[in-house]
């Protein structure tokens, strides 16, 4: 069985990455699938790059530049709503035709247009998509927030200056409800949080939507030698360390400032913690922080398994996720985590069994999270529960095994 995995990225941001070890988890259970991306930034030889370079440039531009006109020439909300007006002809490509299923991914910013899409789904081949936030069935956003116009067919969206029943993101969503019209889709959610919303669009309507994890290597991300890493990493071995990850740390959504005040409201009572700060602009976050941190700016991938070892807990203070990548990247490591109660967050924290799930935009419930978890819980049992989980729900083969069996049944 030949599968084609479509990804605007292969290892560039958390969809990408979760798309390429999907590949990989496919690939190891006995699957002959391949990647086609707009933008191939590694060496993997499963994977190609779809379009030339300077024609997906053109691409991403274009798009850009049409929601920058259409909102009245402002720079806010540009990289919240994609309109998939152009795109990779990828029907027309030998892979595509090769393929007996259509696995798509994240596919924005210039991957495919809705016009190709559609192309895709009434090609006749099995189509996959999993949904990494919530633009596969909404006008142009990719995360409503408070807005549900998405069940009704969009319209007045909030992302937009101007407004209107039939503004961009209704006339988009007409768009799509015309591609999948003919498609046998099923609609895959990283989390029963995503599916649950996926499931009130009128874009899913007859067509499959389930919920499936993405996976994890447990064999990279496992515990390891705390102390020794510590040494390695010149680390203190007499604090206890909190992990905080983002690919660009000083992104609001990420939830910094909640982060912030929590560690304000920790520092009244106690400075024994040392906070590790991983991702770009690190620095600048690391210069506010009331207690002692060390900021690792960019840490490749293959580094990570170390990283999350060192820590005795990894904190993620995010207001919109969906199935966040570090948190099972940290669990797998054997890490309890601490989260808000937002998106598919509460699925894989279980409260106070593997880390601990603090209410929405409380700073003091996560304070009292990060304190509890460190110092008061049964750690060692916190951290068996956290791999276990990992290895329960996560592990590769497992959810490899729940795709083969929608590839060759179209059930999960």
């Amino acid at each position: 069985m030949k599968v084609l995995i479509i990804s605007t990225y292969d290892i560039q941001g958390g969809a990408a990455i979760a798309a390429n070890r999907l590949l990989h988890a496919m690939r190891h259970a006995g699957c002959d699938a391949s990647m086609a991306a707009r933008t191939k930034l590694g060496n993997d030889t499963a994977v190609f790059a779809a379009g030339s370079k300077k024609a997906n440039m053109l691409r991403f531009y274009w798009e850009r530049g049409v929601i920058y006109l259409y909102n009245r020439f402002s720079r806010e909300n540009l990289f919240d709503v994609s309109i998939a007006g152009t795109g990779v002809p990828i029907t027309e490509l030998p892979a595509f035709k090769e393929a007996d299923v259509i696995h798509l991914h994240w596919i924005n910013q210039g991957m495919l247009s809705i016009k190709e899409i559609g192309k895709i789904f009434s090609s006749g081949k099995k189509v996959v998509w999993t949904m990494h936030d919530m633009w596969p069935f909404t006008g142009i956003c990719h995360h409503a927030g408070a807005c549900n116009a998405y069940t009704k067919g969009c319209g007045h969206c909030p992302y937009l200056k101007a407004p209107s029943q039939n503004d961009l993101s209704g006339t988009v969503f007409r768009r799509k409800q015309s591609a999948y019209r003919d498609g046998n889709i099923t609609f895959v959610a990283c989390s029963r949080w995503l599916r649950e919303l996926a499931e009130r669009s009128p874009l899913t309507q007859g067509h499959k939507v389930i919920s499936i994890p993405n996976p994890i290597d447990t064999g990279i991300y496992m515990p390891k030698d705390k102390n020794a890493i510590r040494e390695r990493m010149h680390l203190p071995k007499d604090k206890k360390i909190v992990l905080f990850a983002a690919m660009k740390a000083s992104d609001k959504r990420k939830g910094i400032d909640y982060l912030l005040e929590a560690a304000r409201l920790i520092a009244q009572k106690r400075n024994d913690l040392l906070f590790l700060i991983a991702g770009a602009n690190g620095d600048e976050i690391a210069r506010q922080f009331p207690l002692p941190n060390h900021s690792t700016g960019f840490i490749a991938s293959a580094d990570m398994p170390g990283l999350y070892n060192a820590a005795d807990l990894f904190v993620t203070p995010s207001l919109q996720d969906n199935l966040p990548n570090t948190i099972m990247e940290a669990m797998a490591c054997g890490t309890p985590c601490v989260g808000f109660r937002t998106g598919g967050i509460p699925e894989m924290i279980d409260h106070r069994k593997n880390g601990y799930v603090a209410e929405y935009k409380n700073a003091q419930d996560m304070a009292d999270g990060l304190i509890r978890t460190l110092f008061e819980a049964d750690y060692e049992t916190l951290s068996a529960n956290a791999r276990g989980k990992a290895l329960e729900e996560y592990a590769r083969a497992k959810v490899a095994q729940q795709y083969k069996e929608i590839y060759e049944n179209g059930t999960s």
